[in-house]
């Protein structure tokens, strides 16, 4: 395992929201974080998504712009080979319930070998294999 701390997307929408439930705990969170971040296309895909349905557009710009800049974390795009792991996943873990996003994090936390994330999601800790924060 490495320093790197996998950032999911209701880590994002919070940190950014101020009406998010969430919200304080996460900037919060990230104010005190030291570790190097990362975060993978499909999050970036389903954060930006997440920020529009809400409407959140302004947000989601300025975000955006950030990701794809490199300012916020270090951007991991997903290969055609774990795209298929994360099928595998999806497919095998049904009673879990595990969006298809939710799968490729966690082929790609594997990938990337982090040992943290931050995520308010109770699908991350039924991975099992990663210390969840906050």
């Amino acid at each position: 395992m490495n320093d790197l701390v996998f950032v999911d997307t209701g880590a994002w929408f919070a940190s950014l929201v101020p009406g998010d439930a969430n919200h304080e705990a996460a900037v919060a969170w990230f104010r005190r974080n030291q570790s190097p971040l990362v975060t993978t296309d499909f999050v970036v895909d389903e954060t930006l998504t997440l920020l529009r349905m809400r409407n959140q557009n302004h947000r989601a710009l300025l975000l955006g712009e950030r990701f794809f800049a490199g300012e916020v974390a270090a951007l991991h795009f997903m290969t055609p080979e774990q795209i298929i792991a994360a099928w595998k996943i999806f497919q095998r873990y049904h009673d879990k319930n595990w969006s298809f996003t939710d799968c490729a994090s966690n082929v790609a936390i594997d990938v990337l070998g982090c040992g943290r994330a931050i995520s308010f999601d109770v699908h991350f800790r039924q991975f099992g294999k990663l210390s969840v924060e906050p």
